[in-house]
């Protein structure tokens, strides 16, 4: 009987011991990001039988049965999901705001307007050497403006593509670490605190990939995790112990398309898919500013071929480019403007051909243009900026949520440590009164 409770005894001391290892792993990682909170689950261990006992069952003390970690497979999911949704919230609305500085700041609209501006100056006096140079420098000015705001259109295209480009490095890397974590769970033993362990870097690294890419997640009994990127159809990208590519192309007009070991993927959500979609936004963008460009080049020019210059010949191209990064002024002087209709004597004051000018310039109205193309860009960042502070609400909400599931509470571990410590000392009581019988039995037989 006594050598039964000093094994009772000391079987207890060791399970009490182990809770107090793992109440202290939770309190040292109260503050670690991505740490689950540990519990154990200890079981009562019987005998069949034993000398003198035959058929009968005793208890025979307690062991560590598992590990268990703290998590909600559900809300995990869900911060998976409401972050990969934020991100794409964040990128696309970075990349908007970019695209609405480069046109803000560049100056073109007020180009156009003050180009139109001179060319009404000019009007009153179309001989007026000093008029003829404003206008050639507006010229300019305009096209200037038009590669400055070209050129911050390319750098926030080169900012969103580099960005990607990165993300999808480190979308591989982590794809080649979740597979070698599945290769460490399947050797894991079964409610280790290794097991525990492999599992939560298991968790951290889906958070981490779902950032970048929607995720269709399958779980296994031992833990590992079967990983598809992408939506429409989701793409095999871990399997087992094995990792595909992610991989990026860049089309002619600048947007990105993503596959996964050659087949095509759609991101879904992430910051892949943010990118994505303010690459789309960005060419569309740089398109319409083209169109204007273009516009403006082809007006001024065909009014020129159609009229003569102070020197009566025939007025040549102001412009030269079709778009907003290659417009340039070719006219050097202001004698070459073709004020007067064709036919006009050098140096006429018939003025017909440059009204022919601003009354063309009207129709096409490019600063409404521009005007058109800036309130887009604007309203479509107000937008988004409200979209992308539901989603922030939202992914905060899961992931506190997550938190007071899996997180540590630090009231709750002090008093498993008191709880934990007393069953530890009780143990040892019981190891205390074992010693005690054994010393009154062999006192006995002496």
């Amino acid at each position: 009987m006594a050598s039964d409770l000093l094994s009772i005894a000391a079987s207890g001391a060791r399970a009490a011991r182990s809770a107090l290892d793992v109440t202290a792993q939770n309190i040292a990682n109260a503050s670690s990001d991505g740490y689950v909170r540990r519990s154990l689950r200890i079981e009562e261990v019987s005998a069949s039988g034993g000398a003198g006992r035959i058929g009968d069952i005793s208890l025979s003390g307690a062991r560590v049965a598992e590990i268990r970690r703290n998590a909600d497979a559900f809300l995990q999911g869900e911060v998976r999901r409401t972050s990969g949704d934020l991100q794409r919230a964040n990128v696309e609305l970075s990349g908007l705001q970019n695209m609405e500085s480069a046109l803000e700041q560049s100056g073109v609209f007020t180009a156009v307007v003050e180009f139109e501006a001179v060319l009404q100056q000019l009007s009153s006096d179309p001989v007026d050497p000093s008029r003829r140079a404003a206008v050639v420098a507006e010229a300019s000015t305009l096209a200037n403006k038009f590669n400055i705001t070209a050129s911050g259109f390319d750098a926030v295209g080169d900012g969103l593509r580099f960005d990607a480009e990165a993300e999808v490095n480190d979308a591989n890397i982590i794809g080649a670490e979740l597979a070698r974590v599945n290769l460490r769970l399947t050797r894991a033993g079964s409610g280790s605190s290794d097991r525990a362990a492999l599992l939560d870097q298991r968790d951290q690294l889906l958070e981490r990939l779902g950032g970048f890419s929607s995720l269709t997640t399958s779980f296994a009994a031992d833990g590992t995790v079967a990983v598809s990127l992408g939506s429409n159809p989701p793409r095999s990208f871990v399997q087992g112990g094995t990792a595909g590519t992610l991989t990026s192309a860049t089309a002619a007009d600048g947007t990105l398309s993503f596959a996964v070991d050659g087949q095509a993927m759609t991101p879904g959500s992430g910051s892949l898919e943010g990118a994505s979609l303010a690459l789309t936004e960005l060419a569309s963008l740089r398109q319409r500013l083209d169109t204007v460009a273009a516009g403006i080049a082809d007006t001024v020019n065909n009014a020129q071929a159609a009229g003569v210059a102070l020197d009566g010949t025939q007025g040549q191209p102001i412009f030269a480019g079709t778009t907003a990064g290659t417009l340039r002024v070719v006219m050097t002087g202001g004698a070459g403007l073709a004020t007067a209709p064709a036919g006009a004597a050098a140096g006429s004051r018939d003025d017909s051909n440059l009204n022919a000018l601003r009354q063309s310039l009207t129709a096409l109205d490019p600063a409404q243009q521009l005007n058109g193309v800036l309130f887009d860009v604007s309203s479509k960042v107000a937008g988004r900026a409200v979209t992308q502070s539901a989603l922030d609400t939202i992914a905060t909400s899961a992931r506190i949520s997550l938190e007071q599931q899996s997180g540590v509470d630090l009231d709750t571990e002090a008093a498993n440590l008191i709880r934990f410590q007393q069953a530890f000392q009780a143990s040892g009581r019981a190891m205390q009164a074992a010693s005690d019988i054994f010393d009154t039995l062999l006192g006995i037989g002496r």
